[in-house]
């Protein structure tokens, strides 16, 4: 079966990690909207955070992202929400991603339909950001998310932190924030257990683009932080690619395992949050594979990155396009 002639990518992270009724309905809104196909759902049980990623038409897939708003705000009371990972609320991102045939302008004008929808028919709070922001200064995520859901209400009261759409301030839901953005790469790279969470910091600053202190770090396409994660019993160096054209994994990677040995401290392998595009992937272990085939560079990533460190790693079930043909040869999209 062929693949639909646009095609668009929704990667929503929910501030639900750890019970599995709600994310079984989460994931339900989802697959229940014709035009679209949830692809992966990835938990995490400290950071109490879920990565769903869905693709399929630009109709279909904006219906599902939200089904999926109105779903947690039925389910999800941040009020009674804690974990590790930085949110404003219970969809916390929601951005929308080209896969085919789909313009930036389009892209942004379908996450601003969608804004005014979540706003206006459920009353949440939406903050456009990325390509989608109405201001410079709402552009970047973590400037968005600067004070997390126990700021968000103070926040707001500023002129210039009013929501685009939606009420000022919802104490059960949060605030969302939502726009098109280009493809990034969820990445953590696993410190050995015992290794200090100082230690992880100070390695994020030194390899994050935006460094520390006005110093520059490593990688311009690269924004880190350290954090523990006691469901793995370890500290990571949690990445996000945002330029992963310029930004190669395995370079980051071994610049990593470098300068955790020049610290004393050992890096275990990495785990990778959702799916990859297959050329990422290959790019990475493109300079490690003999053989020159597709598999072999996907295989050699693997390996070259520890992908298996924390549990069994399949690159059929990771990479972006494997996936979505595996799904659509059994759907009607």
């Amino acid at each position: 079966m062929s693949l639909p002639k646009r095609l668009i990518e929704c990667v929503a992270n929910v501030s639900e990690g750890r019970s599995l009724d709600v994310l079984d309905q989460l994931s339900a809104a989802i697959d229940a909207v014709p035009g679209c196909q949830l692809l992966h759902r990835d938990a995490n049980v400290s950071a109490h955070r879920t990565v769903f990623t869905f693709a399929g038409t630009p109709e279909g897939v904006t219906e599902a992202a939200f089904q999926l708003y109105a779903t947690a705000q039925r389910l999800i009371d941040m009020q009674q929400h804690s974990g590790e990972h930085p949110r404003i609320g219970a969809v916390d991102v929601c951005p929308l991603v080209n896969i085919k045939d789909v313009s930036q302008a389009e892209l942004v004008a379908l996450s601003q339909v969608l804004g005014m929808r979540v706003g206006e028919e459920l009353q949440i709070p939406v903050f456009l950001y990325e390509q989608s922001a109405t201001a410079e200064h709402r552009r970047n995520l973590a400037t968005i998310r600067k004070g997390e859901y126990e700021g968000l209400e103070q926040k707001t009261k500023s002129p210039d932190w009013k929501p685009d759409f939606g009420p000022d301030y919802d104490a059960k839901f949060g605030a969302t924030v939502l726009g098109a953005r280009p493809f990034l790469i969820a990445w953590n790279i696993n410190m050995e257990p015992g290794t200090p969470l100082s230690v992880a910091k100070d390695l994020a600053a030194k390899l994050r683009g935006s460094g520390r202190r006005g110093t520059p770090g490593l990688f311009p396409g690269l924004k880190a932080i350290g954090w523990e994660i006691e469901e793995f019993n370890r500290c990571q160096i949690s990445c996000n690619v945002v330029d992963p054209d310029k930004t190669d994994l395995a370079r980051v990677y071994l610049t990593a395992v470098n300068l955790a040995e020049e610290a004393g401290y050992r890096i275990t392998g990495s785990e990778l949050i959702g799916l990859i595009p297959e050329k990422y992937l290959r790019k990475a272990g493109k300079p490690f594979c003999f053989d020159g085939t597709p598999e072999g560079e996907l295989s050699a990533a693997v390996s070259v990155l520890g992908l298996d460190d924390l549990g069994d790693f399949d690159y059929e079930d990771r990479v972006l396009e494997r996936l979505m043909a595996k799904h659509l040869a059994d759907s009607s999209l």
